[in-house]
């Protein structure tokens, strides 16, 4: 929405608000809002403080009560806050009567985790995602910005794309521009089919990192390809997907796809966008779930991993469990409680290298199925073909006595051909 983008420096002062169902768990709800203290941090504000209503079920109305509403302003007044942000999304309706109360701007926490990727974004593929997953939020709201568009102040929540200021038309015009990067996204999809149709036609495996934001998957990437994917220690601190090639110590070839990091609660509106993305873990071969095993709520944090996977339709995929940033415990600190629960869990430091090639072996032990073994005799004079063999297979064992060379070997599939003249015996089998 570049209209309504503001000039002015000011860290914005932010209070955030979540309501404790009685059904539900105290701490649950106190993460959730911790959580959302991170990603408000992330989008460049400063949290001056939060609060909590316990209650049966949410207000049609407001939310939370009016009565906590009230008192909730009057903290927001003394202490000069911009802006409120829910930990829960609001409909057009309550955001309305909120900033009537609260008489400055309130956001859900869909609003700022759009916000935090329209700042993230840098493809031309992720701007369209994020200003499609922006517009379809805010469709059904747009009479709360037509009614408050003058005292919009900029800032969180009102960043975005070079199409979003049609939002100052009306909601025809709102539609046709979804309707034009639904159908640019569409373009996207068929190339990421393609390229698909590329990798299964040389039968490389695909194997896509996934984790919740910030456990270290780009860290990861970046360690086993050698790309430059930037890096930092903060929320979504990359989002558009990122593919390079890892050769395995079995000589094995294997697509690695960095993904965008999940979270809890993450917007349906953001899936829906980003399903082109989202795509690469669908038809991935093969999981690997990056843990960030240094944080206090990892365990919560692969749940909502997983149940974001099962979403997608991506649960009961082979994965390898990945417990990340173990450099930061000291003998006997690790926390059993979880590895006890994944015992063949690789341990690694994505940062330091720790632990990399025993990930690495575990890559090449999990993909072997994708491969042939067989047994093969080669002429000594042949020395091209042998030469061949231990360029593209995995030879497990060689014998050069006798007239010709014996080996046995795992081949990629699409190589059987170049060496069906010297395989004496299919082992795949045995």
């Amino acid at each position: 929405m570049k209209a309504l983008i503001s000039t002015h420096k000011r860290t914005e002062r932010v209070f955030l608000i979540g309501l404790e169902l009685k059904s539900g768990d105290a701490s649950e709800t106190r993460e959730s809002l911790e959580e959302l203290n991170e990603l408000a941090t992330s989008a460049g504000a400063q949290v001056i403080g939060d609060g909590t209503q316990k209650a049966e079920h949410p207000i049609s109305s407001t939310f939370i009560g009016k009565g906590k509403a009230a008192e909730f302003a009057e903290y927001c007044k003394e202490n000069g806050i911009d802006t409120v942000i829910f930990d829960d999304e609001l409909s057009g309706a309550q955001s309305r009567n909120l900033e009537e109360i609260f008489q400055c701007k309130v956001l859900d926490r869909t609003s700022l985790i759009l916000d935090i990727f329209a700042q993230r974004a840098r493809t031309r593929e992720g701007k369209l995602q994020i200003e499609l997953a922006q517009l379809q939020h805010l469709l059904p709201r747009l009479t709360r910005f037509w009614g408050h568009l003058s005292r919009q102040s900029g800032g969180i929540g009102m960043r975005g794309g070079e199409g979003e200021s049609q939002l100052e038309s009306d909601r025809r015009k709102v539609q046709e521009r979804i309707d034009k990067i639904e159908d640019d996204l569409e373009l996207v999809r068929r190339h990421r089919s393609t390229q698909r149709v590329s990798r299964q036609r040389n039968l490389w495996p695909l194997a896509s990192i996934v984790g919740y934001t910030n456990a270290g998957k780009s860290t990861l990437l970046n360690t086993l390809t050698g790309a430059a994917v930037f890096a930092e220690q903060k929320m979504f601190a990359t989002l558009d997907p990122t593919t390079r090639r890892l050769r395995l110590p079995t000589n094995q070839n294997v697509l690695l796809t960095d993904t965008v990091g999940f979270i809890r609660k993450l917007p349906h509106d953001l899936v829906e966008a980003f399903k082109a993305t989202l795509e690469e873990v669908i038809q991935a071969d093969l999981l690997i779930h990056v843990v960030d095993i240094s944080h206090p709520q990892a365990e919560e944090q692969i749940l909502a991993v997983n149940k974001v996977l099962e979403d997608l339709g991506a649960a009961g995929k082979p994965t390898i469990m990945v417990f990340n940033k173990i450099d930061r415990f000291h003998n006997g600190d690790f926390p059993t409680y979880i590895a006890d629960r994944f015992p063949n869990a690789a341990r690694i430091s994505a940062k330091s290298g720790l632990g990399i090639p025993e990930l690495m072996a575990e890559l090449g032990t999990q993909l072997r199925p994708l491969r042939e073994f067989v047994e093969l005799n080669v002429p000594h004079g042949e020395t091209a073909v042998i030469a061949r063999l231990h360029k593209v297979a995995q030879v497990v064992e060689r014998n050069y006595e006798g007239e010709s060379a014996k080996f046995k070997a795992r081949i990629p599939p699409h190589f059987h051909s170049e060496f069906a003249a010297f395989i004496v015996q299919d082992l795949t089998a045995a």
